[in-house]
Order: C-alpha cells, then structure tokens, then sequence
C-alpha cells in the first residue's frame, strides 16, 4: 500500500484525483499506476484498470487470479467489475469512497456470490494516509475559502 500510496501522491502532482494502484504476485510488483483520466483524455484511465492491464501484459494473459491489486480508494464500479472479470485474487484497498465504492459501501461487486468469481478482499489498509492525500488534493482545488461539506 505504501507504493500505491507514492503512485497516488505522483497522480495529485500531474493534477489527477490522487489514486494510486499497484498489482503484485507473491512478493514481486508486476504494474504500478495512477489515475491518468485527465493527462490521456481517457474516460476508464483509472490506476486499478491502468495497473491490470500492465500486469495482464506482463504475464501474459488476463487471469490475474494468482495476483492481488493494493489501491488507495475502494474502487468503483467499472473498476470492482474489471476485477472480478480479471479473476483478480486479491483486493486490498485504503479509503472507503461513499460516493462511488462498489465493493463494500454502495455495492458489494467484488463478493457478489452472483457471480463467477470473487474477489478476497481487505479493507481499510492505510486509510487515513489515502483520504487526507484525496482530502488535500480537493482543499487545494476549492482554495481556503471554500469549507469542505461534511459527509453523513
């Protein structure tokens, strides 16, 4: 998590929502990446389809299942179903997103048992490092006039 965390902080220096994600086997790190939506003009540019798509490349094929993806933020929607569509063994992320996480806080994508597979996930990991990296990237966008809403 500290390395999606290093890939994040390079995300909010090219003015991209810090997001940062890292794809792994065993104890080798096959991809790395950051959100690019913004430098690519790419609407799906996010760091975990970024990150699978090197790792995918790297080895091969697109079943990731004997691979884990650390990110920053719980992942979307487009992004949670990349991951049960990569066969992805592992999720681990930081921050919970409550306005568009679909693994645990809106949609529980990745262990949907609807589906034919299921992601193991563990949340929670370094979350208070990635929510004030995302808080401090909006504060600098909004400027020190503008208070963040507080959220429910």
């Amino acid at each position: 998590m500290r390395l999606a965390l290093e890939w994040a902080a390079r995300a909010a220096a090219m003015h991209e929502v810090p997001v940062g994600a890292v794809v792994y086997r065993d104890d080798q790190v096959l991809a790395a990446a950051h959100n690019r939506r913004e430098v690519d003009a790419d609407p799906v540019a996010h760091a975990e389809i970024l990150a699978m798509r090197e790792a995918a490349a790297k080895l091969g094929t697109w079943r990731l299942d004997a691979c884990g993806l650390a990110v920053t933020l719980e992942p979307c929607p487009m992004c949670a179903g990349a991951m049960v569509n990569a066969r992805l063994g592992e999720l681990v992320y930081g921050a919970a997103d409550p306005k568009m996480g679909c693994v645990d806080t809106l949609y529980q994508l990745c262990t949907d048992p609807r589906f034919n597979h299921r992601v193991t996930v563990r949340r929670g990991v370094m979350a208070e490092a990635s929510a004030e990296l995302l808080r401090a990237f909006f504060r600098e966008r909004r400027g020190p006039d503008k208070p963040v809403k507080p959220r429910p």
